[in-house]
């Protein structure tokens, strides 16, 4: 209990505001990286709470949101097949494919599973050997070494009924590639704690020296996000651009070795494809040569999927911060939790779908929000 208290405490909080506005001069635009900081700042209600200068932009930090639908949907097809266990966790379970999810494979007969670990997945492995049991492994750096370690594990064990279908990405070369738009309108990022604890900060000075951005490492608690404002706008109002870690009790400089060790092991960096973004130029991992054998897409075989994005879902310019959830025609409409459009809609971590569960539904209401 001691930091659910320590870091919601109103009075800190006030004061961190107080010393926000009294330093910032002109507007700014920041972007934080992370779908949790988002549903943090949402819930909060952080963004009613700055100063009108300050413009907080909901970054692509929600790894189910840029999960692509190639991938998606490759993930039907092998959770389909008779032969197949299919293990998820729960949040992927609704994520539109180009007709159907894995709820709508589960329900015509499709041995589609829950699981809380990719461990889980491999004890079902080893349980069930008349059947291939294929992991779903997507996220950032910070889901990326358990799932690396499972592999290593099924290798270590000789374990050879289980696959991982890989759609992890990294965060560093997304940031390069918001930098690199035409339409970039990001000053400062702030830098996802969790995905530090793993990676360090050592990729992100280059970053911040390359296109001139103050990139401040913080958490997903109220008062983390505020002190993490509160040092970028004092560098922007400085005309610095450096990297802080505002996170020391979760982020060593070095990261977890270990757990690098382990990445480096088992997978290699590539392109990756991000939904509504694009293909960003060494933006993900893929399983290595040596473990390239529990490579579920190769296994099965379902590398010439092509797919159509639905005309109605603006999530790509959500993810790019261009947009705000309510900016788009679908949200709330034809797009909502129950009947969701894009991935930004069904995932715990998605814009949309913090907009959509906190009522942040028009202008209007931000307007009354301000006035009281």
């Amino acid at each position: 209990m001691r930091y659910v208290e320590e870091f919601n405490d109103p009075d800190l909080a006030a004061r961190l505001l107080e010393d926000i506005a009294a330093t910032v001069t002109r507007p700014w635009a920041i972007m934080e990286v992370c779908g949790g900081q988002t549903h943090s700042i949402i819930r909060h209600g952080i963004d009613q709470l700055l100063p009108a200068q300050l413009e907080l932009i909901h970054g692509p930090g929600c790894p189910v949101c840029v999960t692509p639908l190639e991938t998606i949907d490759k993930a039907l097809a092998i959770a389909a097949r008779p032969e197949v266990i299919f293990c998820s966790f729960g949040d992927m379970l609704r994520v539109p494919g180009s007709e159907i999810d894995l709820f709508r494979v589960k329900s015509a007969g499709g041995d589609v599973r829950v699981v809380y670990s990719p461990l889980d997945a491999l004890e079902l492995a080893k349980a069930n050997p008349d059947k291939q049991v294929v992991f779903f492994g997507i996220g950032f750096e910070t889901t990326a070494p358990p799932n690396a370690m499972t592999v290593h594990q099924a290798k270590r064990l000789g374990i050879t009924n289980f696959s991982l279908l890989v759609s992890h990405v990294r965060v560093p070369p997304a940031i390069s590639a918001i930098m690199e738009s035409p339409s970039c309108r990001v000053q400062a990022f702030l830098a996802a704690g969790h995905v530090c604890s793993v990676m360090g900060t050592g990729e992100y000075p280059p970053l911040a020296q390359r296109y001139g951005v103050p990139i401040v490492v913080t958490g997903f608690e109220p008062l983390d996000i505020l002190e993490g404002i509160r040092r970028t706008v004092r560098q922007l109002e400085e005309g610095r651009a450096e990297v802080e870690n505002a996170y020391p009790r979760a982020v060593p400089a070095e990261g977890n070795p270990a757990a690098r060790a382990m990445l480096a092991d088992v997978f290699e960096v590539t392109d990756r494809a991000w939904r509504g973004i694009g293909v960003i130029p060494g933006s993900g991992w893929r399983l290595s040569e040596r473990y390239r054998a529990w490579d579920a897409e190769a296994r099965f075989d379902v590398g010439g999927i092509t797919t159509v994005e639905s005309p109605l879902c603006r999530s790509g310019e959500v993810l790019q911060g261009l947009i705000k959830p309510r900016d788009c025609e679908a949200f709330g409409t034809t797009c909502t939790p129950r009947t969701p459009l894009g991935a930004t809609m069904v995932s715990s971590e998605g814009a949309c779908a913090a907009y959509y569960l906190y009522r942040r539904l028009d202008g209007a209401e931000l307007q009354v929000a301000h006035r009281d």
